[in-house]
């Protein structure tokens, strides 16, 4: 091989670790603060759920949330749009269901990373449709090359995959779609038989950034497949749908009591941390609702249920009373009705059989006197209202 090759080869690798991993303390060289233990399992669906502040820190570029996942945009070449997680795994297993970015020159990747610069690797170059990558770093050490190998796979920037790393003191593996993909043991010579074998407490990253930036290494741009184009404002996603984490250690913090980076050497706190707390802790009503016991639960909804079955009873007898008393008033308006057309049909009846006449009322009765001028009485009738009955008169009535 060519010496360009070789160096090509061995910048391509260091490449990744350049990306999006860094450390603010490094542990080997001076005491640094304890490390927040997850000290749990959690799980992170994205489709629904935001990455808490209080669990995740966001860098680098705006973070957008849709139902498909987690969405992490490039728009320029400023943008490395990342999440890392407040809490470390001292070994343990994450699963990672999610669809890479396309687009030459970019690279989307998934990382556990240590504060000494141990390293587990998941990369996506965007312009290679037929593999992903997996790849290690013991104490960030670029010395030794070869550690990535290349894994078939139909188009990770167009489906969506599982990708699960099982990290332990003895051996780490990574699984695609739960097939065994790569087995890494201890004591493998690619780690130096353990001494740069990824060992101590591990922050979980995600994102992707433009490897293939204008003005940027040459030799990690060819890895990258090119330079990025963004001059047509093309934008590249990479998106991840949702995050299962498990801690294989329990406590509340993680400690380097000396300086040799071993795993032997990290001291574990008891207790429950705070960031398992809070992802604990029910966040809006759901999440109360789903923190309840299923015996609360059940009691809540039959108290509902009750509730309800009194408010529909309560409505159905105030419906029948409020008919019942309708019907009564109807009756009355009827009745009243009919006995005031009845008593106008007599008055009737008698006005056709004498009607006025002899200056008296059927011949029998004079209502005036030969002396008075006064016209005789007409028997008053009962004041009937047509409207307030609500029935037309029927013919002949009037």
């Amino acid at each position: 091989m060519a010496l360009l090759d070789i160096l090509l080869v061995l910048l391509s690798f260091t490449s990744t670790a350049l990306a999006q991993t860094w450390t603010d303390c490094q542990p080997l060289n001076k005491t640094c603060p304890p490390d927040t233990a997850l000290g749990t399992n959690a799980t992170f669906n994205f489709t629904q759920n935001t990455a808490a502040a209080a669990v995740w820190n966001t860098t680098a570029g705006p973070i957008q949330y849709t139902d498909q996942g987690c969405v992490f945009e490039i728009q320029d070449d400023d943008m490395s749009p990342t999440i890392q997680s407040k809490f470390y795994i001292f070994f343990g297993r994450v699963e990672t269901i999610m669809q890479a970015a396309e687009g030459q020159g970019i690279v989307s990747s998934v990382v556990l990373q240590s504060d000494d610069l141990d390293e587990i690797d998941w990369e996506f170059v965007g312009s290679n449709s037929s593999s992903v990558q997996s790849n290690f770093y013991g104490k960030g050490n670029t010395t030794t090359y070869g550690r990535a190998v290349y894994h078939d796979l139909d188009s990770p920037q167009n489906h969506f995959y599982n990708y699960t790393t099982v990290w332990t003191a003895e051996k780490l593996e990574w699984h695609i779609n739960g097939k065994l993909a790569r087995t890494l043991p201890y004591d493998d010579p690619l780690a130096l038989g353990g001494r740069n074998y990824p060992q101590t407490p591990m922050t979980v990253r995600m994102g992707a950034w433009p490897a293939g930036k204008k003005g940027g290494n040459k030799y990690t741009i060819q890895w990258a497949g090119g330079n990025t184009d963004f001059s047509k404002g093309q934008s590249y996603k990479m998106i991840v749908q949702s995050l299962k984490v498990q801690d294989y250690s329990s406590g509340k913090e993680y400690t380097y009591s000396d300086t040799s980076g071993d795993w032997q050497s990290i001291k574990v706190a008891s207790g429950n941390s705070s960031i398992a707390e809070n992802i604990w802790k029910p966040h809006g009503v759901k999440g109360h609702w789903d923190a309840l016991p299923k015996a609360a639960q059940i009691a809540i909804v039959c108290a509902a249920i009750g509730v309800g079955v009194v408010l529909l009873a309560i409505l159905t007898f105030c419906c029948i009373k409020q008919r019942r008393a309708g019907r009564r008033e109807r009756a009355i308006a009827d009745a009243e009705f009919e006995k005031g057309a009845a008593e106008l049909m007599d008055y009737r009846r008698k006005m056709s059989e004498g009607g006025f006449a002899s200056g008296g009322y059927g011949g029998s009765t004079n209502y005036m006197s030969p002396t008075s001028d006064r016209a005789p009485e007409v028997p008053k009738l009962p004041q009937v209202s047509i409207m307030d009955t609500g029935r037309p008169m029927k013919s002949g009535w009037l």
